[in-house]
């Protein structure tokens, strides 16, 4: 039996009062939040932001209020407020149930999040459409139509935010081509017999990332895991919380669940958003008789790639030349599963590397899922002083663990004219494996 949704604002509100009491009289969160230090706006900031929540759930202030509405929309939602928060606030699920609360009472207006709610409920939702979306899309990019329409000017012409949704697409190419799908682990990498890892995919990262998801295997491989990828696995559901639709991000979610199934094999992601997603299952099916302990169980066996890694040991590699490189942290990686530092393990594992600490590098990059394009002009001050400090940082290579950030770094370095090249930390060690001959 399916549990009907999870109650409203007020009643989210109500469970969390003690901590909200407390959030307000404390101001730690305000130097963590991106958005408050951008704008200098308390109600850009997360305590700005339960302020409202709580005048609506008191019914201080309606909910279609565009004051509540805009501040709300204006949140990254990347939660480095709760890592600041004495009090324990967990800020992001209040995010999603204020969002929640909106997309119920006034569906937001304008182009952008009407595409928005368009492809959550008629693609994402759908596989076999979601394929075919990320099948023209990645025709759009390998034809490099894209980077065309980008140098001719043609996309700024038409808008802003076209073209940097085309300099997202461009900006989700190869770091660098050498290591193919097609490659065998030799040796120890045999990838049979050990213990078994099952990869989650991930929409985005399968759709334009594929070769991250190839070199996650790769590497499990290589240290021992025999890989399994469900087949009936869907998009995690990320998106659909972020904008609201947690009705959607319920759906996905139990599908998740029955494709992979019970059992203690653990769940490896190379995605921070995806990964922070699946372990909130337990929160987001809480209220599900049919679900409820199978996404408890769900949860605790997801692992980032970098996590499965350090709790079991890894192969170190060859090195893979001089070029200067940097990791920034994805926040969903940092916040949501706390797997940031041993995502940067996999950096350490490569002989001689020429690294370099990137100031800020747990600070929002902007991104934010597609918050990129629905307030781009506040994700445009975001990510100004992300790439000024990769400025400062002079580095040819960064590595990131998460699609989303990928894309924004890349997008942004790409218009601003810094030669820069984005990748995932599991693309280095797998060249370095490969440089290391474990692979034939």
């Amino acid at each position: 039996m399916v549990a009907a949704e999870p109650s409203t604002l007020s009643s989210v509100l109500s469970a969390e009062q003690e901590k909200i009491l407390a959030c307000v009289h404390c101001g730690l969160c305000l130097e963590a939040c991106p958005t408050y230090v951008a704008t200098g706006d308390e109600n850009d900031s997360p305590r700005g932001r339960i302020y409202l929540m709580r005048a609506v759930s008191e019914q201080r202030l309606g909910s279609e209020s565009p004051s509540f509405q805009s501040h709300i929309d204006r949140c990254l939602g990347c939660r480095a407020c709760e890592a600041a928060c004495p009090a324990g606030v967990e800020y992001g699920q209040l995010l999603e149930a204020a969002r929640a609360e909106i997309s119920r009472v006034a569906p937001r207006r304008g182009v952008a999040y009407s595409v928005l709610r368009f492809a959550l409920r008629h693609i994402w939702l759908k596989p076999g459409r979601l394929r075919a979306a990320f099948a023209l899309a990645r025709l759009v990019r390998n034809t490099r139509l894209a980077r065309l329409l980008i140098k001719t000017k043609f996309a700024s012409e038409i808008s802003p935010q076209f073209e940097f949704a085309l300099a997202l697409l461009d900006g989700s190419s190869g770091y660098r081509t050498g290591s193919g799908s097609d490659q065998v682990v030799a040796g120890r990498s045999s990838g049979t017999g050990g213990p078994t890892g099952l990869l989650f995919k991930a929409c985005v990262t399968e759709g334009l990332f594929r070769r991250v998801n190839d070199a996650t295997k790769r590497v499990l491989e290589a240290n021992g895991y025999l890989v399994q990828s469900p087949p009936n696995q869907v998009c995690c559901g990320a998106l659909h919380a972020h904008a609201g639709d947690l009705a959607g991000a319920r759906t996905l979610a139990r599908q998740n669940i029955d494709a992979f199934q019970d059992g203690n094999a653990p769940i490896v992601t190379n995605a921070g958003g995806c990964g922070a997603m699946l372990v909130s299952y337990a929160h987001l099916l809480a209220d599900d008789e049919g679900y409820a302990e199978r996404a408890r169980a769900f949860a605790a066996r997801v692992r980032d790639i970098g996590q499965q890694l350090a709790e079991d040991g890894f192969r170190n590699g060859a090195p893979i030349g001089a070029e200067r490189t940097t990791y920034d942290t994805s926040c969903h990686l940092l916040h949501g599963q706390h797997g940031a530092d041993a995502s940067l393990k996999m950096l350490w594992a490569i002989p001689d590397l020429n690294f370099a600490l990137l100031n800020g590098s747990d600070v929002c990059c902007g991104g934010a899922g597609v918050y990129n394009l629905l307030e781009p002009e506040l994700s445009e001050q975001v990510l100004a002083e992300k790439l000024a400090e990769i400025g400062r940082c002079g580095v040819n290579v960064l590595a990131t663990g998460n699609a989303g950030c990928h894309m924004q770094i890349a997008a942004g370095a790409s218009l601003a004219g810094m030669p820069l090249r984005v990748c995932h930390p599991v693309e280095l060690l797998d060249e370095s494996y490969r440089r290391a001959g474990y692979y034939r």
